[in-house]
């Protein structure tokens, strides 16, 4: 294979672990934050009330705090990119795999503003910050999986 087809793909693998280490310390203070029942340290006047957002009711899927979930994404994201060159399943499917978590992780994201905007009508600037990193990771991820299926084409008859 050629070094610089596989530049892109390795460049956003690496992108990818220093903002999901920042993915994973916003979504870590947020689980302790519902976990220890504390107020967020947080942004006051105008739209910004992190109490309000999460203390709301959208705050838990069917009973799970959100922040637990992204943490469980990020975390499992982060052991796919580290496992993906050690296990043969992962060397094969590892970028499809990512981009599928990043994508419904990218999706849950926009719902998550939405509602922050238009329902609850305050803004957490803690989960605005995860949800502009998820952004990023599904952006990385798009880029790995094209360096992917441009490096697995290359041999294939057109």
């Amino acid at each position: 294979m050629d070094t610089a087809k596989q530049t892109p793909g390795l460049l956003a693998r690496n992108i990818s672990f220093v903002v999901l280490a920042l993915a994973i310390g916003i979504s870590g203070y947020l689980s302790y934050l519902k976990l220890d029942n504390t107020p967020a340290v947080c942004l006051t006047g105008g739209a910004f009330d992190c109490g309000t957002v999460l203390n709301s009711s959208y705050s838990e899927l069917a009973g799970i705090p959100i922040a637990w979930l992204g943490l469980a994404v990020n975390l499992i994201v982060t052991a796919l990119l580290l496992l993906e060159n050690r296990v043969a399943f992962l060397r094969e499917y590892g970028p499809t795999l990512v981009f599928g978590l990043e994508l419904f992780a990218f999706l849950f994201s926009v719902y998550l503003v939405y509602v922050q905007a238009a329902i609850i009508q305050a803004f957490c600037p803690w989960c605005l910050s995860h949800e502009a990193l998820i952004t990023i990771l599904f952006v990385l991820s798009i880029v790995r999986l094209r360096a992917y299926f441009a490096a697995n084409a290359v041999g294939e008859p057109a």
